[in-house]
């Protein structure tokens, strides 16, 4: 596979775009705002005016995070009736990672789909992990994934809030759990924007809205209780409803204030 198209050029789609660029790939960019693909044809891309100009190729890898049903049932017979194969592969990361080249791969597509698609996932992933052949388990993998990220940065977000309305300096949390067994190098990441109350979004509070919900709703699916979920969620709205929807996930942490 030599030439790719990537359809969606925000965050997360302008990064794989020149990762798959600066591997040699031959790239066409669309985006519904036709502003937001521009500026990659600086980086080499071709910028197509429609998705349908855009899309020359029959092998549709499936990136962004999406319900299961969609997964699993409609894009599989979407691809079907229009003679594409279907890759399930949403990725694990955010802006930076992105750009490196650096994600996580979640594929789930039958054993011959695996050579074809791999320089696309070389180009734009550190690593691969093919959960299954049955489309649909990439997207199962990746809701779990994301239900653990959001209910870490909401749970980073309140300690950091309710440490402030003790009166303390909430950088004393982070440095008493530093090195412990409940320390990630993600809280302290998280824990210091909201701290520095700088959020430039690596992945947004709109974004994890949309998430919260698809996996509060697959959980109800699959019979998990999803009260936390639910909760988490809520707060992500709280936050979004308050103006910080384009900011950093960690600006959850004004959901919490008093």
């Amino acid at each position: 596979m030599r030439h790719v198209a990537v359809l969606g050029t925000g965050i997360m789609g302008a990064g794989m775009a020149r990762s798959l660029l600066r591997s040699g790939l031959d790239v066409t960019v669309w985006n519904r705002t036709s502003g937001r693909a521009a500026p990659l044809a600086a980086d080499g891309a071709h910028v197509a005016g429609t998705a349908a100009e855009a899309v020359a190729g029959v092998l549709w890898a499936q990136t962004t995070t999406i319900s299961l049903r969609d997964a699993g049932d409609r894009l599989p017979a979407l691809a079907a009736r229009h003679g594409a194969r279907y890759v399930d592969a949403p990725v694990l990361g955010t802006r930076q990672p992105a750009e490196e080249g650096k994600l996580t791969v979640l594929a789930a597509a039958p054993e011959p789909l695996r050579d074809p698609v791999a320089p696309v996932f070389g180009a734009i992933a550190a690593r691969v992990v093919w959960v299954s052949e049955r489309p649909g388990d990439g997207a199962r993998l990746k809701l779990v994934a994301n239900s653990w990220v959001t209910t870490m940065v909401a749970a980073a977000g309140q300690a950091i809030a309710f440490a402030r309305e003790l009166g303390l300096d909430p950088q004393v949390f982070l440095d008493v759990v530093k090195g412990s067994a409940v320390d990630t190098p993600y809280l302290d990441l998280k824990g210091q924007a909201m701290i520095a109350a700088r959020f430039p979004a690596s992945f947004a509070v709109d974004g994890a809205v949309k998430d919260t919900g698809l996996i509060a709703a697959a959980m109800r699916e699959a019979g998990t209780d999803a009260t936390l979920m639910d909760a988490v969620g809520q707060q992500f709205r709280k936050a979004a409803d308050s103006g910080h929807g384009d900011d950093d996930m960690a600006a959850v942490y004004h959901a919490f204030r008093g």
